[in-house]
This record gives structure tokens, C-alpha cells and sequence, in this order.
């Protein structure tokens, strides 16, 4: 268990990590291509040269400062140094958007070894970023749809109530008296993301060379699709009207409906939903956090099965909460469908580690998927226990905290090469349809941390796994159970 010391300098150093990162992979080998997207994708790799040298620098004085410091003042140096850096990433990630952007939301919420004002800073990347000028909005939305918002909308409010990696969000009332969110694509993010994604595969050279076994090719693939899907509205519409239907009426989930009238490629409108953020939730009482976290997970792990598609882009932003467990869901721009052969797959894997306790027969599923090479000189049980985090929580029937050790004990198993399994990590590989469920399955864990969330998750999961279909075991269940019944 690591102590709260070294937790904080690891959370100082995965801050810095970020720009370092952005700088040691994503910088372009030339920048001979077009004018104005050279030009581009030039200006965003020197911020982040910039950044990352800045980061160095401070890092040197910080250290040189902490010679001669006393373990008091250490303290307080280590604070400072952590939480400039912070800012300074934050400030420059949020101004980028697009890809890189996400780098530092998913930093936010997946190191749960962050100290909680880095992690603050960062967490305002998840819907507090520098939003565009009014007039900049204004413009794509009559671009969009033909006239100023001030002629479209009975009252329209300029200033956003979330600004993220891809848009902003404002909030305005229809001529037909209705409240709604309207959703603007900043101008330029396209190409903004097109100069990050050209750029992923030195990112993922960087990756093959730490982890040999992966076929980056797949899932970089993988990624791109899924960043240019949510460059296109009309798709996260349709997605979201996928999530609405299934889910109205339900007790818990709320999916704001899309207004079409008011809605093309690059606008969103819906209905304005109302809550509390994530930060307010990580306050409530126990139980109000632990209905929070049930309801997350129901949605989250219920849609793989019941919808066969889910929403991969687990940060806080995304989420709107009530007491008594009730949340709201926003942002279906990165929805991963699933095949029937893949939720094949996942059901198979839960069987023979959770319900069967069969490691060999797991192990001959790894292979068969392209995990793992069927000539891998590892045991059985190295086998069980490095994939074990991905179902711990659900191994036993019964009550299951998943706090910060939790949480952070699992990213260290799954991704510290120096680890007792590194030799193992350096053999895997990662099909594509794994992608986005491993950020799916990080980011819940990291979220649950900050709740620090209790469950009889086996049981609530044996209700949403088809071949299960258990009883209610919550009172949650209950009233699920119960609009199921109604429904049909």
C-alpha cells in the first residue's frame, strides 16, 4: 500500500506526464503538408513543446529548492510545484480542444493518486474550459441553421453553461416556449483533431515500444473512428434518441430527448436538464453517493447488454445527479456499438472467471480472442491474477468498497511495466472492441474512488448479465424491475 507521500508524488509527476507525453510523441516528424493545416498542427506542437519545457524547468528549481528546504517547507513546495503545473496544464489543454484536450479530462478522473486541488484544476477541463467568444458561437449557429440565435430562439443566453473538448453548451428557450440546451461545435475543431490524430502514431509507436504485444494498428483505427464520430452531430443525435427511447420513463436514468428542428451537423439541441455536478455529489451523504455510484453502474454495464451500445466517454462533465440515486446523461458523441459476437465474448470471460472459477478455460478465451499468444510461457495463475481487477469487485456476493486504494492499486497492476507482471503486460494485446470497455471500466473505477462507493456489486451485476438475469437485490432493482414489468 503506498503511502500518502509517494502518492502525492506520483499524482505531481502523472500531471506532468501529460505534457510530456504530448511533447515526446506527438510531435510532428514535418510539417510539409498543407498551408493551413501545417500551420495548425505547427502551432499546437509548440504549445505543447512549450509546455513540457516549462514543466521542466519548474521541476529543476523545485528540486533545487527542496535541498536545502525543511521537511515543513518541503510540504509546501510540493503543494506549489503540483498545483502550477496543474493550472498550466489545464490552461493550455483547454484553450487546444479537440484531442488533447481529452488527455488532460481523462487525467482528471483516472489517477486517483492526484492530490485533490491538481485534481480540481484538471477537473475543470471536464466542463468549465475557456468557452469561445459569443459572436464565434453566434456565427456557426446561424451558419447552421440560417439566422442568428437571437432571431431562432425566443430568449438565448451567450454565455455557456459547460464549454468541453469539442463544444459549448448554451443554454436558450424555442419560440414554442420550450427550455433547451443547445450544444455549438467550436469552428476549427475538426482540424484541430484531424492535427492530433495525424499525429497518434507516434503516440502508439511510443506505446509498442513498452508494450511489444499490442497490434496498434487496430486500435488506433479504433480511436480515430470514435474522435471523428464525435465530430458529427447528427450521429450523437441519433445515438442519444437510441439511449432516450430505451430509457424513458425509467426511474433513475434520465436522457434529455433532441430537438430536431434545432439540430444539424455540427449544432445539438435537447432538453436543458437540471442537477447537481459530480464535485457536489462527492459531498452528499453516504447513501446519496452510494445511490449515485448503483446508478452509473447500471447504466453503464446494463447498456453493453440490454442496448448493446454504451457511452464510452465516462468523465464527470457527462453527468447530471439528483438524491435518490437519480442522473441524468449527456453527451452521446462517443457510443460504442457492440456486435453479438463481442457481448458473446464479454458474457463467456465473466462466466469462467466469476461463475466458474475456471482459469484454463478463461485462458483458452484470451487466446482465442488475439489477447494472448497461445504459446505464452506464463502460469495460470499469473493469468488470474493480472485480469482479476477487472472483475474483483463482482467476484463475491457481497459488499464491495472501491475506494482510492482501490482504484489506483488497479492502474499500477494493469499498466506499471517495473510491476510483477510486466513481463506478461509486454505479451498482451488489445482488440479493438476492448478499447473503449477498458476506459469505460478505468473511468467508473475512478469515479467510484472519489465516492468512495459500496456495493453488492455481484449481486446488482447477475440482474443486468443475460445469462443471469437475477432477481432485484436492491431496492433500486426493485423499482427497475417494476417499469420493466410496465413496459411490456
Amino acid at each position: 500500500m503506498r503511502s500518502t507521500r509517494t502518492r502525492l508524488t506520483a499524482g505531481a509527476f502523472s500531471v506532468v506526464a501529460v505534457a510530456y507525453l504530448a511533447r515526446r510523441f506527438l510531435r510532428p516528424r514535418s510539417v510539409s503538408t498543407a498551408p493551413v493545416h501545417g500551420t495548425r498542427l505547427l502551432a499546437r506542437n509548440l504549445r505543447l513543446a512549450g509546455l513540457g519545457a516549462r514543466g521542466g524547468g519548474r521541476f529543476a528549481a523545485y528540486q533545487a529548492r527542496k535541498v536545502f528546504a525543511s521537511a515543513e517547507r518541503q510540504e509546501e513546495l510540493n503543494t506549489e510545484f503540483q498545483l502550477r503545473t496543474a493550472e498550466d496544464v489545464t490552461r493550455e489543454l483547454g484553450n487546444m480542444k479537440g484531442a488533447m484536450m481529452k488527455v488532460g479530462q481523462m487525467a482528471s478522473y483516472l489517477d486517483t493518486g492526484l492530490p485533490d486541488p491538481v485534481r480540481q484544476t484538471l477537473a475543470s477541463l471536464q466542463s468549465d474550459a475557456p468557452p469561445m467568444a459569443p459572436e464565434l458561437a453566434a456565427g456557426q449557429i446561424a451558419a447552421e441553421l440560417g439566422a442568428p440565435p437571437e432571431q431562432l430562439f425566443s430568449e438565448w443566453d451567450p454565455v455557456p453553461i459547460a464549454a468541453a473538448s469539442i463544444g459549448q453548451v448554451h443554454r436558450a428557450i424555442t419560440s414554442q416556449g420550450q427550455a433547451v440546451a443547445v450544444k455549438v461545435q467550436y469552428p476549427g475543431v475538426a482540424d484541430a483533431v484531424a492535427a492530433d490524430l495525424g499525429n497518434a502514431n507516434w503516440l502508439f509507436g511510443g506505446m509498442a515500444a513498452m508494450f511489444p504485444g499490442v497490434d496498434s494498428g487496430p486500435i488506433v483505427d479504433e480511436i480515430k473512428t470514435r474522435l471523428h464520430e464525435e465530430l458529427d452531430y447528427e450521429l450523437e443525435a441519433r445515438n442519444q434518441r437510441h439511449f432516450h427511447d430505451y430509457f424513458q420513463g425509467h426511474p433513475y436514468i434520465t436522457v434529455p430527448a433532441v430537438i430536431d428542428d434545432y439540430s444539424t451537423r455540427r449544432v445539438l439541441t435537447s432538453e436543458l436538464a437540471t442537477g447537481h455536478r459530480f464535485d457536489d455529489v462527492v459531498g452528499w451523504s453516504k447513501r446519496e453517493r452510494d445511490l449515485a455510484a448503483e446508478t452509473l453502474f447500471r447504466f453503464s454495464f446494463g447498456a453493453i447488454y440490454q442496448l448493446h451500445a454504451f457511452n464510452g466517454d465516462p468523465h464527470p462533465g457527462n453527468y447530471l445527479f439528483n438524491k435518490g440515486g437519480r442522473v441524468t446523461f449527456l453527451d452521446f458523441g462517443l457510443v460504442k456499438r457492440f456486435e453479438p459476437a463481442e457481448t458473446k465474448l464479454f458474457e463467456d470471460l465473466i462466466i469462467e472467471m466469476v461463475i466458474n472459477g475456471d482459469i484454463s478455460a478463461f485462458r483458452r478465451i484470451v487466446e482465442d480472442a488475439g489477447i494472448l499468444a497461445p504459446d505464452a510461457p506464463f502460469e495460470d495463475e499469473v493469468i488470474e491474477e493480472y485480469f482479476s481487477y477487472y472483475y474483483r469487485y463482482v467476484m463475491n456476493d457481497e459488499v464491495t468498497v472501491i475506494d482510492s486504494e482501490y482504484a489506483a492499486g488497479g492502474v499500477s497492476q494493469l499498466f506499471d511495466m517495473n510491476g510483477p507482471y510486466g513481463p506478461l503486460m509486454k505479451q498482451l494485446n488489445v482488440p479493438p472492441a476492448f478499447v473503449v470497455v477498458q476506459r469505460i471500466t478505468l473511468g467508473l473505477m475512478g469515479l467510484f474512488a472519489q465516492l468512495n462507493a459500496s456495493a453488492n456489486w455481484q449481486a446488482i451485476a447477475r440482474e443486468l448479465w443475460p445469462f443471469e438475469l437475477g432477481p432485484p437485490s436492491t431496492p433500486m432493482g426493485e423499482e427497475i424491475a417494476q417499469w420493466y414489468r410496465s413496459r411490456s
